[in-house]
């Protein structure tokens, strides 16, 4: 079971290697999870556009992150969150290649 967000990093994650994802808790309307990421971005022209909200937090490395409706990117550091609402068009441009960056999202559904 894992029990720190820092460690331990899977292989997968580590040397530029896999994104891997894992669950943290999992509840009715609710889902947090670990992200680490090693270089990886949104494929090119693609944009997420989840059903339920996203708050995400960094909480080491770094990362750019696009929300349709913003002329800007978002450059999130470590300690950096932001609340993606349920249906924001988004995209990761690009993820730290010099440390993996370790994201804590937290998935909820807002009830009607």
């Amino acid at each position: 079971m894992l029990t720190n967000l820092l460690t331990p990093l899977p292989e997968a994650a580590k040397n530029n290697g896999q994104e891997t994802f894992v669950d943290l808790l999992s509840r009715p309307g609710l889902r947090i999870e670990r992200i680490i990421s090693s270089g990886q971005a949104s494929p090119p022209d693609f944009w997420y556009c989840q059903p339920q909200g996203e708050w995400a937090l960094v909480v080491q490395g770094k990362a750019g992150l696009q929300l349709e409706n913003e002329s800007q990117e978002r450059v999130l550091r470590a300690g950096d969150f932001v609340n993606i609402p349920a249906q924001c068009r988004h995209r990761v441009n690009w993820t730290s290649t010099v440390q993996p960056t370790i994201w804590l999202a937290v998935h909820y559904e807002i009830p009607s």
